[in-house]
């Protein structure tokens, strides 16, 4: 069956990268040849070879670098509400299969779920919303009837107000979509409790994809006792708990986790006092805010004012916002990250843990590596790997498309070279 609405094409040149075959989404300015038909903004249009041959379809926006975005590779696939709707609940499907046990987590990821410019992310009964591009913008009728019949959410929020959608010609917006949305909801990861802000928290409030990665710190956070010359005998029950520091801490999800996990104490250190605020509570609603010392600092100099202080830590926290969010900035993101964990190295003790992370697309996964090695370097430490990976289940990754392996998390274990 074909596609009524598709009137024209976008050829693309010969001399090209296969970026589209090898299952990248995006179609360049740089790649097209030409444009045959006169759409408009946010129609669907063909993709084909230089010699014709379909390739794609997807929709077009001609003011952007990124000229269109691939919503189906199938000739005779009709875009419309059924194709939505078979589309977001094929999404939620392959999160009930990996994650069966959660009502909160990222339910649509764009690009990885085959829905280019779309997010949602489901906290329970409250879904927080994202149309990043124009072809998704002008299907919000459509998208707003998938997301009502496959999750049937008491209410739902659009949060437009991130400045990607101003490329491609958008107004920045937050607002409710549909239903009831309240200021915060509680959410579970992991068997704690979490409060988000939906309404006014950073992106869409959470950070789900680093789920994971906060489970996988549970090791660390105990056999320190004989360490520190602690007993079972004097009558602290952490006794046996890791000395924390937890840089960039946000609303506290990685020190929550870490109490929970048996740390003795932790200073959780963030520049934002409305998100430590939140952490504050998070502490408290996991009955953990009694071994936590919230710290309103920026977190480059609090390390920097630590380390003068001559403190160590069994486990140091890094979990820094994006410092590179172009190519132009991957100079001074670089400088950054080598700074921060040479701090965070110099701050651990012999022996003792560096948990480590960039959100930085542009900051690659062996450049990544590279920097904290020259940061080892530096600081005469010796890593030991002992975990490394990405994002958690729910921030699926397309091969072919480098834009969506973003997340880089590693636990290193840190020794003095003298």
């Amino acid at each position: 069956m074909s596609n009524p609405s598709v009137s024209a094409r976008i050829v693309l040149q010969r001399q090209r990268r296969r970026r589209l075959e090898a299952g990248h989404p995006w179609v360049y300015q740089t790649e097209v040849e030409r444009i045959e038909g006169d759409p408009t903004p946010g129609d669907l249009v063909d993709i084909v070879n230089h010699q014709g041959v379909f390739l794609a379809r997807g929709y077009i926006n001609p003011r952007s670098q990124i000229v269109a975005r691939v919503l189906t590779y199938d000739a005779g696939e009709v875009i419309d509400r059924a194709f939505f709707t078979r589309r977001i609940a094929a999404a939620w499907a392959h999160r009930g299969r990996f994650l069966p046990a959660t009502g909160a987590c990222r339910a649509v990821y764009g690009e990885a779920d085959f829905l280019p410019g779309l997010i949602v992310d489901k906290y329970g009964d409250v879904l927080v919303v994202q149309i990043l591009a124009l072809g998704m913008e002008v299907r919000k009728d459509d998208i707003l009837a998938a997301l009502m019949e496959v999750f049937r959410p008491r209410g739902i929020l659009l949060r437009n107000d991130v400045p990607v959608r101003s490329l491609e010609g958008l107004p920045l917006e937050t607002t409710v979509w549909a239903g009831e949305v309240p200021p915060e909801v509680v959410i579970e990861e992991n068997g704690l409790q979490f409060i988000v802000d939906v309404q006014a928290g950073h992106k869409t409030g959470y950070f789900f994809d680093q789920r994971d990665n906060r489970a996988a710190i549970r090791p660390l956070m105990t056999g320190w006792g004989a360490e520190h010359g602690r007993t079972p005998q004097d009558g602290d029950p952490f006794w046996d708990g890791a000395e924390v520091l937890d840089a960039f801490c946000h609303t506290g999800a990685f020190a929550v986790h870490a109490l929970a996990y048996g740390a003795r104490r932790v200073i959780a250190v963030d520049i934002s006092e409305p998100a430590l605020a939140v952490g504050r509570r998070n502490a408290e609603l996991n009955g953990v805010a009694d071994r936590v010392q919230w710290v309103a600092a920026n977190a480059f100099d609090y390390l920097r004012e630590l380390e003068r202080a001559g403190r160590r830590f069994d486990v140091v926290i890094l979990d820094p916002p994006a410092f590179a969010k172009s190519r132009h900035a991957l100079e001074g993101a670089i400088r950054g990250y080598k700074e921060i964990n040479l701090r965070g190295m110099k701050l651990t003790r012999d022996g003792g843990y560096l948990v480590t992370s960039s959100c930085s697309f542009h900051m690659r996964p062996d450049l990544f590596r590279e920097t904290i090695l020259d940061a080892a370097v530096d600081a005469h430490k010796v890593l030991r790997l002992v975990h490394w990976s990405g994002a958690g289940k729910d921030h699926p990754e397309i091969e072919g498309v480098p834009e969506g392996h973003y997340l880089k998390f590693a636990i290193y274990e840190v020794r003095s070279r003298r």
